[in-house]
C-alpha cells in the first residue's frame, strides 16, 4: 500500500488561493480583489470580487478614479469583494465563519463582516495600513472580538491551465 503524498496545499494556501482567484474576475483595471467565506468546518460558504452591481453595465459605468468629475469616478458604484461575497451567501447564518481576502477590508466592509457573524479575517495584503478606512477597520474588529490575521505566504506556486 503507497503513502499519502505531502506535498498538497493547506488549507490557508488553498483559500486565499480561490479568493484570488475570485479577484481575477473583476474588471477594474486598478485593483482586483477577491473575498472568500469559509465555514469553521473548511467548507467554502461564499465568493465575492470588486465590481458593479447586478444589472449596471460594465461598459456604461465609470472605472476611473477620483476627478473632476465625481460621479465618474468608481468609487460611487463599485461594490467591494467582501460585501459581495456576503451578499452572494444564499444559507443561513454566517456566525463564526473565517474570511480569506486578497486585500485587507475597508471600514464599511468591516461593518458588514461584523454583522453577518464572520469571527476571523486573514488577508493578504495591508497596502491601506495607514490610511483612516483601515485604522477604523482594525478598531472596529478589536471591539467586536473579529480576529485578523496576514496570511503567511508560502511562496509555492500554484498553476491551473483552463
Amino acid at each position: 500500500m503507497s503513502e499519502k503524498r505531502n506535498d498538497y496545499i493547506s488549507w490557508d494556501e488553498y483559500f486565499m488561493a480561490v479568493a484570488k482567484l475570485a479577484g481575477m474576475r473583476s474588471k477594474d483595471p486598478h485593483s482586483q480583489v477577491g473575498a472568500c467565506i469559509v465555514s469553521p468546518d473548511n467548507k467554502i460558504l461564499s465568493m465575492g470580487y470588486n465590481g458593479l452591481p447586478t444589472g449596471c453595465s460594465d461598459d456604461e459605468f465609470p472605472w476611473g478614479r477620483d476627478g473632476e468629475d465625481p460621479l465618474r469616478s468608481k468609487y460611487y458604484y463599485v461594490t467591494h469583494s467582501e460585501l459581495n461575497a456576503i451578499l452572494n451567501y444564499r444559507g443561513g447564518s454566517l456566525e463564526g465563519a473565517k474570511m480569506y481576502v486578497s486585500l485587507f477590508p475597508c471600514n464599511e466592509c468591516a461593518k458588514a463582516i461584523i454583522q453577518s457573524g464572520i469571527k476571523t479575517v486573514i488577508y493578504d495584503c495591508d497596502k491601506y495600513d495607514k490610511t483612516p478606512e483601515v485604522i477604523a477597520s482594525k478598531m472596529m474588529f478589536q471591539a467586536a472580538r473579529v480576529s485578523f490575521q496576514k496570511y503567511e505566504p508560502t511562496h509555492r506556486e500554484i498553476t491551473i491551465t483552463v
